[in-house]
């Protein structure tokens, strides 16, 4: 090597051999040219004090060929011997850093050395960070982490240092995508010690743990900030948050698909036995029992098994007797996987008293799936079941309060025609005033000939295709979204026209949110993760999704009616009239994105308890306890959701029912009445004297008796009302009580 070629790799380290010299050259390698103010600036050195010293370091390096100025910019940049000494002294330092055997715990499982350009890879990789920009943020990284000296470092620990640097650079957007999912270790503890004390499974804790995560990626990697910021800040619900990218919310089931083709997987690679099409009522039974189960991991919310009797009537030969027994065991195996399922199973059944006219010449499949004539032909065995399933409800429940499958009990006018149904409807009604359980579908209406009810109040009928198979089986309620109306009072300070301003504006979201949800969960049938729901036959698949109903609910209807007029609606005219405005509102602005293909939006008096509870807690810490009204108290506060009366209201039956009337008008997708019962023993007759009123002379939909009782496993013995111990034996340990949670019963 040349004289001349030592002399400039003397100057060039001589360049850096001073801690000032390096820390310019580090500066124009992170941030790129800098004038001569910004870089003293950076340094935070003093103009007046520091300008000599920092002239002659500026000089030296110029000198060196490691620094040069940009004509046009008046700036400095550096050269590339520059970039590459600075490579060297990363390096170097690099080095030095792997012979203290810093040991970082990977994402995988394994502990490896640490390596700064895996941190510029996850940079471009996972944030799309342009590569010369992810190397620097790498480098940073890589510097801050030696000042630490921890003993090892861990994935996590290394993407907060990351994410640290990105928040300081302001580049959000690439800490966005960088961000880590999942939850911290407190919360995790927290969750186990919760669901120990609620005696849930094991699985709850785990499929909690999921929902988390995937609540979190919706929030921050699917839904545009808008609307994900509606949610957080509890102006807006999105209900099923966990499953909000992976499933659609409710299904009606077609039990005559799996008769005529037996139960598949959904694919061919799955393993696991399928079955052929039934041969007796047993297995029929067996076979819906295994499809929900299965539809249990493709769906986040209820099943609905309509038309239930009347499509397993062709099945029901032989001995009365059996039937009975098989029913029972149907009711056991259907509980137990209720309770045993890591996503417990929620299951409505459609029960016809009558063959409905439209069924009446329809083809009818029995033993192997082969077609045995029409359903009129099996008018006496559908009642048979229906009067057998009551019997074995009533007969369970002596013993312990049976709560699934939540009974719908559908009476039309050829029902009312038929003394045969009388018996059934007064067994339906001893149920209903021991336990609450039937829910009654008013079917009698016009315009309700061919609707299908879950027990949510989730309705499908005949108003999407005006074809009732297609707008009703084999379909599904894709989601629901809830909007907060009494916050919409607050903020608009009562004034009608800010309200009603303020309430386009969250139907917007709130039906954008719905339409993210049902192309996510069209990719899903495309990516074939919900194998079973989308199977086909004869080229169709089972679900038909483009026909889903997309509900827009609410909670609060009550609350916001009090807080704009002072006056609870079931108390004033004017407020009841405020109440039908804000619900004609909503409907008509759900109408209007009907036009769009593929779009079933419906308005919706949903239950969703959690919603009530989740936003009037918000609004408290917002706006607080003088400004906000709730039901419930100042620990348990929440709003009222499902009915428009709230279920605490002392109100006539007769007053009731014409609001919730007037109110379910205006809410076609989804509505359910409950009329609350006084803890004391009911006849049976008198209770079917109201229904028979509700159905003959209102437009009710759905309705439900609700009642508290309680139940006391040492004795066996259930009792109307809340018991703090039971009156029986005086355990207090053993009792337990239940009531009426929005839609469903639930231990309290």
């Amino acid at each position: 090597m040349s004289y001349r070629s030592r002399s400039l790799g003397a100057r060039v380290l001589k360049a850096v051999s001073s801690s000032v010299r390096l820390q310019v050259l580090n500066l124009l390698f992170d941030r790129g040219p800098l004038s001569y103010t910004e870089i003293m600036n950076i340094l935070k050195l003093n103009p007046s004090r520091d300008a000599g010293r920092f002239a002659y370091h500026l000089k030296f390096l110029l000198k060196a060929d490691l620094v040069e100025p940009d004509a046009e910019t008046k700036k400095y940049r550096l050269t590339d011997l520059g970039r590459m000494l600075v490579d060297v002294t990363d390096s170097i330092e690099e080095h030095a850093f792997k012979r203290r055997k810093m040991m970082v715990r990977t994402s995988r499982l394994a502990m490896e050395e640490f390596d700064r350009n895996k941190i510029a890879e996850s940079l471009v990789k996972e944030a799309n960070v342009p590569p010369d920009l992810a190397q620097k943020i790498a480098r940073e990284t890589e510097g801050r982490l030696l000042e630490v000296k921890a003993k090892y470092l861990t994935a996590p620990l290394i993407r907060e240092f990351v994410n640290a640097i990105l928040i300081e650079k302001r580049l959000e957007e690439y800490r966005h995508k960088l961000t880590r999912l999942g939850l911290p270790v407190y919360d995790v503890t927290q969750l186990i010690k919760s669901a120990g004390a609620k005696t849930l499974s094991v699985e709850a804790v785990h499929k909690a743990a999921g929902d988390s995560v995937i609540e979190e990626y919706t929030l921050l990697n699917v839904l545009p900030r808008d609307i994900a910021d509606a949610h957080l800040s509890g102006s807006l619900h999105l209900s099923n948050l966990g499953t909000w990218i992976l499933k659609p919310n409710e299904i009606i089931h077609d039990l005559r698909f799996f008769v005529q083709n037996g139960l598949q997987l959904g694919r061919p690679e799955l393993t696991g036995a399928s079955s052929g099409p039934p041969k007796s009522f047993e297995a029929a039974l067996q076979t819906a029992v295994n499809l929900l189960r299965i539809s249990t991991t493709e769906v986040s919310g209820e099943q609905l098994l309509d038309y239930f009797n009347v499509f397993l009537a062709p099945f029901a030969k032989g001995e009365t007797d059996k039937i009975r027994e098989t029913l029972r065991l149907f009711l056991l195996n259907l509980n137990q996987s209720l309770s045993n399922a890591s996503s417990p199973l929620q299951v409505s059944i459609g029960l016809e008293l009558t063959v409905p006219s439209f069924l009446q010449e329809k083809d009818a499949f029995g033993q192997d799936g082969k077609k045995v004539g029409s359903y009129g032909d099996f008018a006496e065995e559908s009642l048979l079941i229906a009067s057998l399933l009551l019997d074995v409800l009533l007969e369970e429940s002596e013993q312990k309060p049976v709560l699934q499958p939540s009974l719908i009990v559908k009476i039309r006018p050829e029902t009312l025609q038929n003394k045969d149904c009388e018996s059934l409807l007064l067994k339906a009604h001893k149920l209903a005033f021991e336990r609450g359980l039937p829910y009654f579908a008013n079917l009698c209406p016009k315009e309700q000939a061919y609707a299908s009810y879950t027990a949510t109040g989730c309705r499908f009928a005949n108003d999407w295709k005006q074809d009732w198979e297609l707008d009703t089986l084999r379909t599904s309620s894709i989601g629901n979204v809830s909007i907060n109306l009494p916050r919409l009072v607050y903020e608009s300070e009562a004034k009608k026209s800010v309200f009603f301003s303020l309430l386009d504006e969250q139907l917007e979201m709130a039906l954008r949110a719905l339409e993210i949800k049902y192309h996510t969960i069209k990719q899903r049938t495309r990516e074939n993760l919900l194998p079973f729901l989308t199977q086909r036959t004869n080229g169709d698949p089972y679900i038909r999704v483009e026909n889903s109903t997309r509900p827009v609910g609410f909670v609060g209807l009550s609350e916001a009616v009090e807080s704009f007029t002072g006056k609870a609606l079931q108390e004033d005219s004017k407020a009841l009239g405020l109440a039908e405005e804000i619900l004609s509102y909503i409907h008509n602005g759900v109408r209007k994105s009907m036009r769009k293909p593929e779009t079933r939006p419906v308005a919706a008096m949903l239950p969703s308890f959690e919603s009530a509870k989740r936003l009037a807690e918000l609004d408290v810490e917002r706006y607080g306890w003088a400004k906000v009204r709730v039901k419930g108290s100042k620990d348990q506060p929440f709003y009222t959701d499902l009915v428009a009366v709230p279920l605490q209201a002392s109100v006539a039956l007769e007053e009731r029912l014409k609001i919730e009337e007037k109110m379910q008008q205006q809410v076609t997708g989804g509505h359910l009445t409950v009329l609350p019962l006084e803890d004391v023993e009911q006849n049976p007759d008198a209770l079917w004297a109201i229904t028979k009123r509700i159905v003959t002379t209102s437009r009710i939909g759905l309705f439900t008796y609700n009642r508290s009782f309680a139940y006391c496993s040492r004795c066996r013995k259930t009792f109307f009302g809340q018991k703090s111990k039971c009156p029986a034996c005086g355990s207090v340990d053993s009792i337990v009580n239940f009531n009426r949670v929005s839609a469903k019963y639930t231990s309290v």
